[in-house]
């Protein structure tokens, strides 16, 4: 390739296929899209598959988080995860095929994620995975067969924390194709985090600042067992502060609570972004089998314990406000009691979590004007054979 030819190609229009579905990648998207703004040698081409399609998990998000409007909108949800995925990727691929994007970006750990990398690497289309390389070592959740998918299908890699890197390192992967960028996620809090505080979900609830505990649920193994699911309610009831829980539909019938309040629960619908940032931020304690949310209480600096027996966000627990307390409710309930009678402590936010993680992505995304092709064998292995 001449210098000339060399030149006009890096400094071509590139598009950029930006894949989300699911709540969590809405907060992951949204500076990534700010800063292509900015930037005329790239376009985006927004796709959103339908993953999370309700007011409440999707279209709030696109407001609070002045996210455009979808270029492409697929609107598939429901089913299992196996044919949601198949789905996804049978909607993607014409679209691949009409538009050639020249890299396919994901974010995040969901159906759309997985399904979007293994549509680009049968189209031979470079992929790159915004938060990569993070892992529970937990094949039991499907978000850990997602993280694994996806990786063995990209060509670039974003990691958000050293556990990341050091994972892909281990797996093969060459050093060169690997950036540390920071947390997205962390972006768009400090973005909207001013414009939380004008919040009023707590007058709404009629709660004060510091007087409840905030709990979030959506793991299977949490929430799909109802006689699981029915102890750990219990749990919460038992909790001295009334306890926020903003609940899923499907979780909040198998639950068999109607009602919006059950002796000290307060059950809401699920919140917008602002509105969850703000109580989140305002609690005297999270609990949590989010991996978004272990991120974003580190950086507001409000304990989190995460019901889960591991976590891919180990970063979290050695420089953050988390703990993890397991699934069994009696040792859930001696942590919470033993949080609310102590002061938070950390050592300091993690590296790179200063706002600017969607800046450093794109500087790697502009500058590298020959993005790599995925190597043959991913193309070839039982990942995408079965399918």
């Amino acid at each position: 390739m001449s210098s000339d030819t060399s030149k006009t190609d890096m400094f071509r229009q590139k598009l950029i296929a930006c894949i989300v579905g699911a709540r969590p990648n809405f907060m992951k998207i949204a500076p990534i899209l700010t800063e292509m703004a900015t930037r005329p040698t790239l376009r985006p081409l927004l796709i959103h598959t339908g993953q999370h399609f309700s007011p409440e998990m999707s279209d709030s998000f696109f407001h609070d988080l002045e996210i455009p409007a979808p270029d492409v909108s697929l609107g598939i949800n429901g089913g299992s995860s196996s044919q949601q995925i198949a789905r996804i990727m049978l909607a993607l691929e014409p679209i691949f095929v009409q538009h050639r994007p020249d890299l396919v970006l994901v974010v995040g750990d969901v159906n759309s994620t997985a399904a979007a990398a293994m549509v680009a690497a049968k189209l031979g289309i470079p992929v790159a995975h915004v938060e990569a390389g993070l892992r529970s070592f937990d094949r039991s959740m499907p978000e850990e067969l997602n993280r694994l998918i996806t990786d063995s299908l990209s060509s670039v890699f974003f990691t958000t924390e050293e556990s990341g890197t050091c994972n892909l390192l281990r797996e093969g992967i060459s050093s060169h194709q690997i950036f540390f960028c920071g947390n997205v996620m962390i972006d768009t809090l400090l973005r909207f985090r001013e414009a939380a505080d004008g919040s009023t979900i707590l007058k709404r609830l009629g709660i004060g600042p510091r007087g409840y505990v905030v709990a979030t649920l959506h793991r299977p193994a949490n929430v799909d067992d109802p006689e699981h699911l029915s102890t750990l309610i219990q749990m919460f009831q038992q909790v001295p502060l009334p306890v926020v829980f903003p609940v899923h539909p499907r979780t909040r019938n198998q639950m068999g609570l109607a009602a919006s309040r059950a002796g000290n629960l307060l059950l809401t619908d699920p919140l917008g972004y602002l509105d969850f940032v703000k109580l989140m931020a305002e609690s005297r304690l999270v609990l949590t089998d989010s991996g978004g949310i272990q991120e974003e209480t580190t950086v507001l600096n409000v304990p989190c314990l995460t019901l889960r027996e591991n976590t891919e966000r180990p970063v979290t627990i050695t420089h953050g406000t988390n703990r993890l307390v397991g699934t069994e409710p009696p040792l859930i309930l001696n942590a919470i009691r033993e949080s609310l009678s102590s002061d938070v402590q950390t050592t300091g936010l993690p590296a790179l979590w200063d706002g600017h993680a969607a800046r450093r992505i794109l500087d790697v995304l502009e500058l590298t004007h020959r993005i790599p092709r995925p190597p043959e064998p991913a193309l070839t292995g039982p990942l995408i054979a079965a399918t």
